[in-house]
C-alpha cells in the first residue's frame, strides 16, 4: 500500500517556526478547536506541532495534564511515555493515565477526542501524582522542609558519628589497645560501616525511598518477615543510642559541677537527673519540628569544628609544667613508640571489649537514611552524604588517635613536685623518667589520676583552650542524642503505618506539614529515660553495638540477597557495590556481635527470630516486591527445571491432580477431598472453565478473590481459569496444557453429575466425553459423589455449583452443564469475600472421622491408585484412626486362598489394611426392585427402536446418539446387572463407612453416554458417606521392591 498524500494546501496559521542562534528550537503543545480539525474535503488533520524559542512561564509548564498527554505516531489514543504513568506502579493500583489495550483496540482515532488536547477516553481521568513529594500540598500551603545531601545527610551523619565515645573514650581505648590496635579497631569499624554504607546506597537508589530509613529499605527489599523485626530492633537501638549520648553529656556536666564543688545528690544520681532533664529538652526541640532541629544541628556542627581546631592547635603548642605534670609532653617519638603497643588493664580489658566500647562511635551512618522522607533527593543524597561522612570522620578518628598517642603518656600524677631535678633517676620507672618526671609511685600503685589510661579528659587537657573541648563534648553528645531521638520515631512511625504488628498502630499518626510522629517521640523519650537511669556508659555501649550490628547485618544481607536473586527489578543507580562485599559485611557483623557480648547477641537474635516467626505466621497483606519473592521464584524455577532431568520412578509416584472445581469456593467438598491426599506432597490445580457467555459477567478480581479463598482455607493449590466454548473443550485444553515440565497433572478429579436425569442430553454427552478424553490422555480419574447434603448454594445465594443440586430441573442446558463439573457462572463479589467465615464452611473431609472405616472396592487392577489414595488419606490427622477395608472379587471355593493372596500382596505393598473381604456373591442376580429401579432410570434415554415401525433405526441413532438402542441395552444387560448387584453389596457392607472407593469401569467406545452415566449412578447411589469412583491409568503406582 502506498502512502496517501493530500494535494490540498493546509493552512499553516497554526504552525510557528522560529530560529534561535543560542540553541535548537523547543517544542510545545498547541491547542486546537473544532474548526481547525477537519479540512474542507473532510480530511482529518493531525495535531500540529508548535516550534517555538520563547521561554515558557512556570504556569505554562505546569499547564493542564491534557496538554502534556501527547499522542504517539501510531494513534492519537496511544500516548507517548511519561513519568506520571509509572508513579503509582504498585500492585493493585489502577493506573488511569494510560489507555488500556481494550481502549486502544476498540476505539478509533475518530472517536470523541477533544481537540483541546484532552482525551475523552479513560486516559487521564485522574491527575498525575506529584513526583516531588509524597504529600499532597495545597496551592497556598507552606511546603514541608526538605534537605540536600550536605545538611541532610553528610552533616547529620558526621554529628551522629562524632559522639561521646570520641571525646570521652577514644583516648582511653588508645592507652589500653595502643595506637596500632586502636587504628585497627577504627579501620575494622570503618570496614563494617563502609560496606554497609555501600549496601545502603545501592538499596536507596533502587527506587524511591520515603520515610522509614533502614526499616523501609530492609522491609521493601527482604519483605515484612525480616523488615518488621529489624524495624522494631533498629528503632529501639536508636532510642538506646540517644540514651548513650545523653549519659555521656551528663557525665561531663557532672564532672564540671564537681570541679566547682556543686553536687546535687551523689555521683550516680547526678548523671540520672542531668540526663533526664537533657533528654526532655531535646524532646522539646524535636517536637518543634525538623526545621528547628536542623538549625540546632548546624550550630552543633560549627561548635565541633571549632573544638577540633582547638585540639589540633593544642597539640603543637609547647606544654608548660602544669601540662607536663598531667602527662602531656607534645609530639615526641619515644612517647609514640611507647604507646604503639597495648597495655591491657583490668580483668575485662581485651581487644574485643575495646572494640565493643568504640563501635558506637561509628553507628551514625544511618542518620541520613533514617530521615529519607525529609530529603530532596534521597537516591542522590544518601550515597554521597553517607560516604563522605565516613571518610571525614575516619580521618578525624585516626588523626586524634595518632596525635594523642604521640603527646601523652599513659600514667601521670598531676603533682608538679614529681619533676626530677638534675640527672638523678634512681628508682624511677617508666618513660616519664626520660622526660624529667617521676610518676613511678602512682603508676605502680595504680593510683594515677591523669594520663591516657586514667583520665577521660585528655583531649581537653591537650587542647589550646580546655572549655572549647568541653563545648565540643556537649555538641557531639547532644547532636548525636538529638539525631537518634529524631531517627527512632521516624523509623517506628513507618513500621506502625505498615500495620505489621498489632497494638503499635497508635504511634504511627503524624502531625503537621512534615507528618511529625509526636506519639512516637514520646515513646522514644520514655525508653531513653529508662536507659538513662542505668547511668553507666561502659554498660550501655556494648548492648547498643549488638543492636546496630544486627541492623547492619540485615542491611548487607538485603543487598546481597537482592543481587544474588537477579531480579529484573533490582536496578540500583549506585553501581559501586559488590554483593560479595555485602555478604562479607553481613557475616562479619554477626561474628562481631558474638565476640563483643555473646549473651546480648544471643538475646538480640532470639528477639529477631521471635518477631520473624510472628510475622511469618500472620502473613501480613502487603506486597512490596521483595527479593524474598524473587528468591522463591528462582528456587521454584531452578527446581522445576532440574526435575526435567529426573526420570520417573514408581516409588516417587504422586497423584498430581487437576480438579475441575469451577469456582473453588462453590465446591469446598471437592477441594477438601483432593486436599486430604495431596497437601504438602502432591500437585493440585483447581481448574475453572468459564463459558463464553459468562465472561462479561465475571468480576475482574474473581481470580484474586478465589486464590485468597484457597489461601484462607489453607489449601495448597494452584488456580487456573480458562475460557472455552463448551465444557468439554475447556476440559480438553486443561488436560493438554496444565502443569509445567514434570509438575504436570496425571489424575483428573471431578464431581459427579447428580442431576444427569434432568439435564439436557448435550450436557450428559459433554460430561461423558470428558471421561473419554481423560482416559485417552492417559490420565487417572476420580469422580466424587456426595450424599450428605454439603450443598452450599443456599448460603452463597447462587445457582448450585456443588454436588447434589436437584432443585432446579428446568435450568438451561449450559447452566446444567456447569452444575457438577467446572465451568464458572456469574460470581457475586460478596461470595468470594475473604471477610468473615460464611464462605469457609466445614466439610466432612475436615471433620474428625474417629474409628470409622474406609472401604475400598478394588474390583479391577488399575495399577494400585485405588489403594494408594486411601493410604494417603489416612496420613491426615482427621482420618488417622480410620481402618481401611479392602473388598475384592473371588469365588466361594477359593475364597480363603484369594484372601491370603490379597493379604500377602498388601503386606508386600507395606499398606496397613485392617481387613480383606472376598466378595463371592457378586455374580448373583440383583434384587428385582433394584433391577427395576435401574431400568426405570434409563427408560427416558432408550430409543425403543425395535418397537417403532416405519422409522429408520439408523436415523434415530444419528439424531440422538446419547440414547440407548434396544440392541445395545441387551448387549450390556449382564454388565448392567453386575453394577446393580455391586451396589447392593456396597450398601450392605458400607453403611457406617466414612468413605467408600470403588473401581470405576472403563467405558467402551460403543457404550452410550446415558448408559454409562446410569452405571456410575447405580454404583454410587444409596450411601450417605462420600463415594469415590476411581481408576488408575493401568500403570503401576505401587511397587514391591526397593529399587
Amino acid at each position: 500500500m502506498g502512502q496517501f498524500v493530500s494535494k490540498r494546501k493546509v493552512p499553516a496559521h497554526g504552525v510557528h517556526f522560529s530560529s534561535n542562534e543560542e540553541g535548537p528550537p523547543r517544542y510545545s503543545s498547541h491547542h486546537f478547536n473544532g474548526s481547525t480539525v477537519n479540512g474542507g474535503d473532510g480530511l482529518r488533520i493531525p495535531p500540529t506541532i508548535v516550534v517555538s524559542d520563547e521561554e515558557s512561564s512556570t504556569a505554562e509548564r505546569r499547564g493542564s495534564r491534557a496538554e502534556l498527554r501527547r499522542s504517539s505516531v501510531y494513534s492519537t489514543m496511544d500516548l507517548v511515555p511519561q513519568l506520571e504513568y509509572y508513579a503509582n506502579s504498585l500492585p493493585r493500583q489502577v493506573i488511569k493515565s494510560r489507555p488500556s489495550l481494550e481502549t486502544l483496540r476498540k476505539t478509533s482515532e475518530v472517536v470523541d477526542i477533544g481537540m483541546d488536547g484532552a482525551s475523552a477516553s479513560d486516559s487521564g481521568s485522574l491527575p498525575a501524582p506529584d513526583m516531588e513529594n509524597e504529600e499532597s500540598e495545597g496551592p497556598k500551603g507552606k511546603a514541608p522542609v526538605r534537605f540536600g545531601w550536605i545538611i541532610g545527610v553528610m552533616v547529620r551523619c558526621m554529628l551522629n558519628i562524632w559522639g561521646v565515645i570520641l571525646f570521652l573514650r577514644l583516648s582511653w581505648i588508645t592507652s589500653q589497645a595502643g595506637v596500632v590496635l586502636t587504628c585497627v579497631i577504627i579501620l575494622m569499624a570503618v570496614v563494617v560501616t563502609s560496606v554497609t554504607a555501600l549496601s545502603i546506597s545501592a538499596i536507596a537508589t533502587n527506587g524511591r525511598v520515603i520515610s522509614g530509613g533502614a526499616y523501609f529499605m530492609i522491609s521493601r527489599t527482604l519483605g515484612p518477615e525480616i523488615g518488621g523485626p529489624i524495624g522494631l530492633v533498629f528503632s529501639f537501638a536508636n532510642a538506646l543510642a540517644c540514651a548513650l549520648n545523653t549519659v555521656g553529656f551528663a557525665e561531663v556536666v557532672r564532672d564540671l559541677m564537681q570541679e566547682f564543688g556543686a553536687v546535687i545528690v551523689d555521683s550516680i544520681n547526678d548523671v540520672r537527673i542531668i540526663g533526664v532533664i537533657t533528654v526532655t529538652i531535646l524532646l522539646m526541640i524535636s517536637l518543634a519540628g525538623m526545621e528547628w532541629e536542623s538549625k540546632t544541628q548546624i550550630l552543633f556542627f560549627l561548635v565541633l569544628l571549632v573544638s577540633f581546631a582547638n585540639y589540633f592547635v593544642g597539640t603543637v603548642i609547647p606544654p608548660k609544667v602544669d601540662k607536663q605534670a598531667i602527662g602531656i609532653f607534645g609530639y615526641r617519638g619515644d612517647i609514640f613508640v611507647e604507646n604503639l603497643t597495648p597495655d591491657w588493664r583490668g580483668s575485662k580489658s581485651n581487644f574485643f571489649q575495646m572494640f565493643a566500647i568504640f563501635f558506637p562511635a561509628a553507628i551514625g551512618i544511618m542518620s541520613g537514611a533514617n530521615i529519607s522522607g525529609d530529603l530532596k533527593d534521597p537516591a542522590t543524597a544518601i550515597p554521597k552524604g553517607t560516604l563522605w561522612a565516613i571518610f571525614w570522620t575516619t580521618i578525624s578518628y585516626l588523626g586524634i588517635t595518632v596525635t594523642v598517642g604521640s603527646c601523652v603518656v599513659r600514667d601521670a600524677s598531676g603533682n608538679k613536685s614529681h619533676i626530677l631535678t638534675g640527672n638523678n633517676t634512681d628508682g624511677c620507672v617508666g618513660l616519664a623518667c626520660k622526660l624529667g618526671w617521676n610518676f613511678t609511685d602512682c603508676s605502680q600503685s595504680q593510683t594515677c589520676e591523669y594520663g591516657l589510661a586514667n583520665s577521660v579528659k585528655v583531649l581537653g587537657q591537650v587542647s589550646g583552650f580546655y572549655y572549647l573541648i568541653t563545648a565540643g563534648v556537649f555538641a557531639a553528645s547532644l547532636s548525636s542524642a538529638l539525631g537518634f531521638l529524631v531517627s527512632a520515631p521516624k523509623i517506628f512511625q513507618c513500621l506502625c503505618k505498615d500495620q505489621i504488628y498489632p497494638y503499635i498502630i497508635f504511634f504511627g499518626k503524624g502531625y503537621g506539614k512534615n507528618n511529625e510522629p509526636y506519639r512516637a517521640y514520646v515513646l522514644c523519650y520514655l525508653i531513653a529515660t529508662a536507659v538513662i537511669l542505668v547511668a553507666d556508659l561502659n554498660d550501655i555501649a556494648p548492648i547498643i553495638s549488638n543492636f546496630f550490628l544486627c541492623s547492619y547485618c540485615l542491611i548487607n544481607f538485603s543487598c546481597f540477597h537482592a543481587s544474588i536473586t537477579n531480579s529484573p527489578g533490582w536496578r540500583p543507580s549506585f553501581h559501586y557495590y559488590s554483593k560479595w562485599a555485602a555478604l562479607f559485611g553481613a557475616v562479619i557483623s554477626v561474628v562481631l556481635m558474638f565476640l563483643f557480648t555473646w549473651w546480648a547477641a544471643l538475646v538480640t537474635w532470639c528477639i529477631i527470630v521471635f518477631l520473624f516467626g510472628y510475622v511469618n505466621y500472620n502473613k501480613p497483606k502487603v506486597n512490596w516486591g521483595s527479593s524474598m519473592q524473587a528468591g522463591t521464584y528462582n528456587i521454584a524455577l531452578s527446581s522445576s527445571v532440574s526435575l526435567t532431568g529426573v526420570e520417573d520412578h514408581v516409588k516417587n509416584f504422586r497423584p498430581q491432580c487437576l480438579v475441575l472445581t469451577g469456582p473453588p469456593n462453590q465446591r469446598p467438598a471437592l477441594v477438601d477431598f483432593v486436599c486430604t491426599f495431596t497437601k504438602h506432597i502432591c500437585l493440585m490445580i483447581c481448574g475453572d472453565i468459564i463459558l463464553e457467555q459468562d465472561v462479561k459477567t465475571r468480576p475482574e478480581d474473581a481470580t484474586d478473590c478465589l486464590v485468597k479463598w484457597l489461601n484462607k482455607r489453607k489449601v495448597r493449590s494452584f488456580y487456573t481459569s480458562l475460557t472455552a466454548d463448551s465444557l468439554r473443550a475447556g476440559a480438553k485444553q486443561l488436560l493438554q496444557a496444565s502443569g509445567l515440565g514434570k509438575l504436570k497433572p496425571n489424575t483428573l478429579v471431578l464431581g459427579f453429575k447428580t442431576n444427569w436425569r434432568d439435564s439436557a442430553p448435550e450436557s450428559i454427552e459433554d460430561y461423558i466425553s470428558i471421561i473419554y478424553d481423560t482416559f485417552d490422555s492417559n490420565y487417572s480419574l476420580c469422580i466424587l459423589r456426595m450424599m450428605d447434603g454439603l450443598d452450599i448454594s443456599d448460603e452463597l445465594e447462587l445457582v448450585n455449583q456443588g454436588f447434589e443440586n436437584v432443585d432446579n430441573p428446568d435450568q438451561e442446558a449450559n447452566e446444567e452443564e456447569t452444575d457438577e463439573v467446572a465451568a464458572s457462572p456469574r460470581l457475586a463479589a460478596d461470595d468470594m469475600s475473604d471477610e468473615g467465615s460464611s464462605d469457609q464452611m466445614n466439610t466432612v473431609f475436615q471433620s474428625n472421622q474417629g474409628k470409622k472405616t474406609i472401604d475400598v472396592y478394588w474390583i479391577a487392577d488399575d495399577g494400585g491408585l485405588t489403594l494408594l489414595v486411601p493410604y494417603l488419606i489416612t496420613r491426615r490427622k482427621c482420618w488417622r484412626r480410620c481402618k481401611v477395608r479392602v473388598f475384592t472379587v473371588g469365588d466361594e471355593q477359593n475364597m480363603e486362598k484369594g484372601r491370603d493372596e490379597m493379604i500377602a500382596l498388601l503386606k508386600r505393598f507395606r499398606l496397613d489394611v485392617s481387613e480383606v473381604i472376598v466378595m463371592t456373591d457378586i455374580e448373583k442376580r440383583p434384587h428385582p426392585k433394584s433391577l427395576s429401579r435401574f431400568v426405570d432410570s434409563v427408560a427416558p434415554f432408550r430409543l425403543y427402536d425395535e418397537q417403532q415401525e416405519g422409522v429408520s433405526v439408523q436415523e434415530l441413532r444419528q439424531s440422538t446418539p446419547w440414547k440407548i438402542s434396544d440392541k445395545q441395552f441387551e448387549a450390556f444387560k449382564l454388565k448392567s446387572e453386575r453394577k446393580v448387584r455391586l451396589n447392593e453389596i456396597i450398601r450392605k457392607n458400607s453403611k457406617q463407612a466414612a468413605l467408600v472407593l470403588v473401581s470405576l469401569p472403563v467405558p467402551q467406545s460403543d457404550c452410550p453416554s446415558a448408559l454409562y452415566m446410569a452405571w456410575m449412578d447405580t454404583l454410587t447411589c444409596g450411601l450417605h458417606c462420600p463415594v469415590v469412583l476411581i481408576r488408575g491409568n493401568q500403570q503401576n503406582v505401587l511397587t514391591l521392591y526397593c529399587q
